[in-house]
């Protein structure tokens, strides 16, 4: 996330920060809108403060939060709830070696056509044309 408010905060745009109250140290990154910067003391209510806003989850790889946010979000657009979020995981070497998606199909688990529910990219430019793609405009 705190990549993402980095960006913004370099072109001198607003970016908002969701943060969570931890027991350890959890501090917003310094590039947050400080009138942008929202705490939430449960995972849960973060989460939904941030799909239904969300356009796209572009998914790095990381730990327990990460998988956390990514399968809540292709659980919501499965069952519908989510329908405008495009998912995009950065680094398709480090998905599939994580996630065996095939075996997912393979078991009966997931169907064959929910595994077009993300979408593969190794760059920041990759990423950027799949979310406008799926949005139905041109990058810029």
């Amino acid at each position: 996330m705190e990549a993402a408010n980095r960006g913004a905060d370099d072109v001198k745009a607003k970016s908002i920060g969701l943060n969570i109250t931890l027991p350890h140290e959890q501090r917003p990154n310094p590039y947050i809108t400080p009138e942008l910067c929202f705490q939430f003391r449960y995972f849960a209510i973060r989460k939904m403060h941030f799909l239904i806003r969300a356009k796209a989850l572009v998914a790095f790889p990381g730990g327990f939060g990460t998988l956390d946010e990514l399968f809540e979000t292709l659980t919501l657009v499965q069952t519908g709830k989510a329908q405008s979020v495009v998912i995009v995981l950065v680094g398709r070497a480090f998905w599939e070696r994580l996630i065996n998606w095939q075996m997912l199909v393979e078991e009966g688990l997931i169907g064959e056509e929910e595994l077009r529910f993300f979408h593969y990219a190794e760059t920041a430019q990759e990423a950027w044309e799949l979310i406008w793609r799926h949005h139905g405009v041109a990058p810029s």
